[in-house]
């Protein structure tokens, strides 16, 4: 298949190549020689990534501001683009690989429109497992269409892309084993952190709560994979403060957690806090603890926040998080709250320490995970000899 990277045609930044020598040469390597002057990147997602203020917004968000930064013009797709519109841009970059962003990177596959995607993908199945069910997906697929399952939906973005762009090095050995993408086809691009949560103060959430040196976990409310309602249960037996910050998700579970929690006099539930707000910053110096007993995790971007507030961190050893935090973290069994329980003890227990801190520092910011993402597009829009 043929990847047509010279889509935009702006004649005062791409020059066509006529000669013939160099048009066979083109041919055999299935390639459109350009000269690249400024990128223009599409960035998109799924229709509700704005209204779940999740990881993946923050990801797009952050990633965004610094390319900008370093002169790559960004844009969000709209989906109300003409025809015109939608191809003018140099490359795509699909934040999430699942049935939300299928329709879209199909499009783009049948147009031989060049698009990375950053899958942000994972379970705890097997290799083996996705395998087999891909394959039977598309056995049935083949007799009568209309069978799909979130493994094939996934496989097929992957399959698709010119790069795909996990958050660890789990994540990417998930994807390759399963789904049969090449090593080649991965270039591993971290999740980051924004500097200023280094520089909270705790003073600000101190205030207005009247809580410190708490317990902390920030994240969506009712989730199963977030597993907030174990959380509850495991600070049961813990005689110390602890808060909840996050929005609630209108499940069973979610409405166990708040039940719950409210019976309990040490925690303190508050239903979202702006990302943005100085007082999530502040939420994160205050704490003494940053728990993440979520199912799975890539790593999850608060934690990362967490870090950098210089926050011990007690969190899911399922997903990659090693890649970021090491053997710096207490790491939990998700799925047992005495395992819950008693990394929470065992973290309120160490002397504090800035180890964690400067190795988040030194290697996640935003700028460094821009930096390393617009390299990702020079190369693959670069000038191939």
């Amino acid at each position: 298949m043929e990847i047509n990277f010279n889509r935009r045609i702006d004649t005062s930044t791409y020059v066509a190549i006529e000669q013939v020598s160099l048009e066979k040469l083109c041919k055999r390597f299935r390639i459109f020689l350009v000269e690249v002057d400024q990128l223009k990147i599409t960035f998109a997602s799924y229709l509700t990534v704005s209204a779940r203020h999740g990881g993946p917004l923050t990801q797009l968000t952050f990633t965004k501001h610094y390319l900008e930064e370093l002169g790559v013009e960004v844009r969000l797709m709209d989906h109300w683009f003409n025809r015109q519109e939608f191809f003018d841009c140099d490359l795509f970059h699909i934040f999430g690989a699942s049935f939300a962003t299928y329709d879209l990177a199909r499009y783009l596959h049948d147009h031989n429109i060049p698009f990375v995607v950053s899958p942000i993908f994972f379970t705890q199945r097997s290799s083996r497992t996705i395998k087999i069910t891909i394959q039977f997906n598309r056995m049935f697929n083949s007799i009568a269409r209309g069978f799909w399952s979130d493994y094939s939906i996934v496989a097929d973005i992957c399959r698709w892309a010119v790069r795909v762009l996990p958050n660890t090095s789990e994540e990417a050995a998930l994807i390759m084993k399963s789904m049969n993408i090449s090593k080649q086809q991965i270039s591993l691009i971290p999740n980051g952190v924004e500097e200023r949560f280094s520089g909270g103060d705790p003073n600000l959430f101190y205030k207005q709560y009247g809580i410190k040196d708490y317990i902390l976990n920030v994240g969506h409310i009712g989730l199963d994979r977030k597993n907030t309602l174990s959380l509850i249960r495991a600070l049961e037996g813990i005689d110390h403060p602890a808060v909840i910050i996050g929005n609630y998700y209108p499940s069973t579970e979610g409405k166990q957690c708040l039940e719950e929690a409210e019976r309990n006099k040490n925690i303190t539930i508050i239903q979202g806090i702006d990302h943005g707000s100085e007082l999530l910053a502040s939420a994160y110096a205050g704490c003494k603890v940053f728990v993440l007993p979520s199912k799975y995790e890539t790593p999850g971007i608060a934690a990362l926040e967490a870090a950098l507030a210089g926050a011990s961190i007690v969190t899911t050893p399922h997903g990659g998080g090693r890649d970021y935090f090491g053997d710096m973290t207490e790491y939990i069994n998700p799925y047992s709250v005495n395992s819950i329980q008693k990394g929470i003890l065992n973290s309120l227990e160490k002397p504090k320490s800035t180890e964690l801190k400067v190795y988040v520092s030194n290697n996640f910011l935003w700028k460094n995970v821009a930096d390393l993402t617009h390299k990702t597009y020079q190369n693959l829009l670069k000038l191939s000899n």
